[in-house]
């Protein structure tokens, strides 16, 4: 079956177009003159967010799928249809009778409902979880995001390519660089230039995922119980933090792409850093490896089985520990560099975090054999863009990033994003299953999925 990439609505004329794009058919369109557009939720159980997305953006029904509630439009906003060209109020007024969302849940003797959020002790955004328990043991979880909507894909119409860099490099923090280079890639082609493989842009991107796999390989075995591995961990995420900042002057690498950062005059540093961090993750590794009881937590939970991965589409570390051979990076020029794919079948928690240190260890050896080659930094030269269709794609840490460009009259018409964490967000019921409420957090964070990106 064609891996479903993302579905989503723009107004064409008088009429609202729906495009579904797919790995091997491409775009597909679909022009919908009435109110209803036909589900694909039978045959891609992930199309169920876009499609409801749909609904919020454009106030279009969904016909034949099992999944029509709101997404970000909550109980007291209005149907505002943010996404019409003819909706332009600043201010929306609260609707004074909202009518309660219908969590999916599983009801019988015994059986009781938790929910969890949206606030949380943690610092982090908004989002809610409803479990439907039996004692300890989870029966299934509901997942609702959409507190955060910021109507970013409407901000971005209108406005030039490069007014757009300062906005999304700051959608998802996880993901500031791979953001960029997706956007700088829409830039290239909409130039009619020939894209070719930047070295600068892929150390950066290399950089940003040992950063969060660095955060993940410490927070995965602290909600274990294990707090010395967060400790360790924090330190090898702070060193990638602080070279970032060195390149870039940003922890995040906020507004880096298109600029002129000069790698060659940091050789020396990237060097020491590159050998420091694989004598510590060696270490960490080897250390970690030996610890029987955070072992029993982390083997057999939270498991998502290949069949699965692959139904749901997913992407990213959740789909490779799951078996699937899947990650933007599998090409001749990263392989010239010494990129090789990590995978695991398992699709546990343990999958995950073995996952995460083996590509931690590979991206450091591509990082050191690119610095051989790296030279002065060559920007796009600003001339002028051409209308059109765009797509491009970026592996970012937690997955395949993808973005659609629609160029008019030299600005843009409609910008969609495709978070990695919009697909995985969707499977993340399916590890539930069979493991108990503690596990949770646990089976949440061995994908590190990120609530910003599915609240744009």
């Amino acid at each position: 079956m064609d891996r479903l990439l993302a579905r989503f609505a723009q107004e064409v004329d008088t009429a609202v177009e729906i495009v579904t794009i797919y790995e091997k058919a491409g775009i597909q369109k679909e022009l919908v003159e009435e109110e209803y557009f036909l589900s694909l939720q039978s045959t891609h159980p992930s199309s169920a967010w876009f499609e409801r997305k749909i609904h919020d953006d454009f106030g279009l029904k969904i016909a034949k799928g099992y999944d029509n509630r709101p997404f970000w439009q909550h109980e007291t906003m209005p149907p505002i249809t943010a996404m019409k060209k003819s909706f332009q109020s600043t201010q929306i007024e609260r609707v004074t009778s909202p009518q309660p969302y219908r969590y999916k849940t599983i009801k019988g003797e015994g059986v009781f409902q938790v929910s969890v959020g949206p606030i949380h002790a943690g610092i982090i955004e908004p989002g809610h979880f409803h479990f439907s328990q039996a004692g300890e043991q989870i029966l299934h979880l509901d997942v609702r995001h959409g507190y955060k909507y910021r109507g970013i894909e409407k901000m971005c119409k209108g406005k030039s390519l490069d007014a757009l860099f300062p906005l999304l490099s700051r959608v998802s923090g996880n993901e500031s660089i791979a953001y960029q280079i997706a956007l700088y890639q829409l830039k290239e082609q909409a130039l009619k230039k020939e894209i070719t493989p930047n070295l600068t842009h892929a150390i950066l991107l290399e950089l940003e995922r040992l950063v969060h796999h660095c955060t993940d390989i410490g927070f995965i075995p602290n909600d274990a119980g294990f707090g010395a591995a967060l400790s360790m961990a924090s330190l090898l995420a702070e060193e990638s933090k602080r070279i970032l900042f060195t390149l870039t002057q940003s922890r995040f690498g906020f507004e880096s792409i298109g600029k002129d950062i000069a790698l060659q005059n940091k050789k020396k540093e990237l060097q020491t850093y590159v050998d420091k961090m694989n004598s510590e993750i060696r270490w960490f590794e080897d250390w970690i490896m030996d610890i029987p009881s955070l072992w029993d937590r982390l083997d057999t939970t939270g498991i998502l089985t290949t069949k699965q991965a692959l139904l749901y589409d997913t992407v990213g570390v959740v789909a490779r520990a799951s078996g699937l051979k899947l990650d933007r990076r599998d090409s001749s020029f990263y392989r010239h560099y010494g990129y090789a794919l990590q995978r695991e079948k398992k699709g546990d928690v343990a999958a995950r975090f073995i996952l995460r240190i083996n590509e931690i260890k590979n991206s450091l050896k591509i990082i050191e054999n690119m610095l051989n080659d790296v030279t002065e930094y060559q920007m796009v030269e600003e001339k002028s863009y051409h209308d059109g269709e765009y797509l491009s794609f970026v592996e970012s840490s937690i997955g395949e990033l993808m973005m659609y460009l629609k160029l008019k009259e030299g600005v843009v018409e409609r910008l969609f994003i495709r978070d990695p964490s919009f697909i995985n967000w969707q499977a993340l019921h399916l590890m539930m299953p069979r493991d108990i409420i503690a596990d949770f957090p646990l089976i949440n964070k061995s994908c590190d999925l990120s609530y910003a990106g599915a609240d744009l």
